[in-house]
């Protein structure tokens, strides 16, 4: 696995901090190389390395002759690591959530499996209903790292993105992996999105990691149906296009 050297992990983390916050709108032009790394007080090479991290990412294009810009509508692709919050904005959607539980609990084997730890370490399980619009359309269930911890602890229970909370921080979560299957919904699931237990839901599986290797987070979202639509190529990504 090749490793991002500190510079370019910060340079990614205040790039796309940048980016999510609003600062560079949809379509909008960033600043040239050197402008970034004069204002980010960056090595150019770290710079342009970050630059490359977020544009596999999807959240920003090169554009020959012209420089880079912020991506219009950026789908939310299995190949391209986009938030929840940040895939609804590019789509000019207000996306929103709600923390409903914490719980600070000893691994399970799956999940000491997963994050690289022990079963006698801590991790953080939180369970979130995510809004688009102010309506419940699925539920969030992250089991966080115990090196993010701390972080998450103090995240207040409105937050939007907490992808945006841990690139303040300075952790960036850079790739993961995803499946995708069909489940019925649970007790748990029926009360928070207000359907009938059993209702069919589609499932997304996930593990989330940073731009050293890190694990941060396993865990699962559940939508419901006719909220978003997933688009796959062999060849090529895997996007979620539109919401009805």
């Amino acid at each position: 696995m090749v490793r991002a050297d500190a510079g370019e992990i910060d340079a990614v983390g205040e790039l796309r901090a940048m980016v999510l916050s609003g600062e560079f709108s949809a379509g909008a032009r960033l600043p040239t190389e050197v402008e970034l790394a004069t204002r980010q007080g960056a090595s150019r090479g770290a710079v342009r390395g970050a630059l490359a991290a977020l544009a596999r990412q999807g959240l920003i294009e090169s554009r020959r002759g012209s420089g880079w810009f912020v991506t219009s509508a950026q789908p939310h692709g299995f190949d391209r690591m986009i938030s929840f919050a940040q895939w609804a904005r590019g789509w000019g959607r207000t996306p929103g959530g709600r923390v409903f539980s914490r719980e600070l609990r000893r691994a399970t084997p799956r999940e000491a499996r997963l994050l690289g730890i022990g079963t006698a370490a801590q991790v953080l399980y939180v369970v979130r209903v995510r809004t688009l619009e102010g309506r419940e359309v699925m539920i969030e269930r992250s089991t966080w790292a115990p090196w993010v911890i701390g972080h998450i602890e103090r995240m207040p229970d409105d937050a939007v993105s907490t992808t945006r909370l841990l690139a303040d921080a300075g952790i960036v979560i850079t790739h993961g992996d995803h499946r995708i299957e069909a489940v019925a919904a649970s007790s748990e699931d029926a009360r928070l999105l207000h359907v009938r237990r059993s209702s069919p839901m589609l499932q997304v599986r996930r593990e989330t990691y940073a731009a050293d290797g890190r694990p941060v987070e396993c865990g699962e979202d559940r939508y419901l149906p006719h909220t978003i639509s997933f688009k796959g190529q062999a060849a090529g990504a895997a996007e979620w296009p539109d919401t009805r």
